[in-house]
């Protein structure tokens, strides 16, 4: 699937970035950033696996969800000048959004 291979490389950009911050952020930004990243690939890959549709499209809206967690914590650490939301991440955030609202289409007539 290409939103999960997207959704897998923007969780591992994340860890990337996410290795620079402050140490007192441990348990703060970095932490939550980490975790709603590795949320969006999980849990399309959990839906995946489901057999009926209204099942696939719950595990669809998790990750949707943390999707926009992900984006909204991305902009607080730039404007924090913690971490460089950049041009191609932004790009990437849509693109995973738009292939997550596709697929979560697709499951709403099966």
């Amino acid at each position: 699937m290409e939103v999960w291979k997207e959704s897998k490389d923007l969780a591992k950009e994340v860890y990337y970035k996410t290795k620079n911050l402050p140490d007192t952020e441990k348990y703060g930004i970095s932490s939550q950033l980490r975790r709603a990243a590795i949320s969006i690939p999980s849990n399309i890959a959990e839906g995946s696996s489901r057999l009926s549709g209204k099942s696939k499209g719950h595990f669809y809206e998790i990750a949707y969800s943390s999707l926009m967690e992900l984006y909204n914590q991305l902009i607080i650490s730039d404007e924090l000048n913690m971490l460089d939301f950049s041009e191609d991440m932004k790009t990437r955030v849509y693109k995973i959004s738009n292939l997550l609202n596709k697929l979560h289409k697709t499951t709403q007539n099966s």
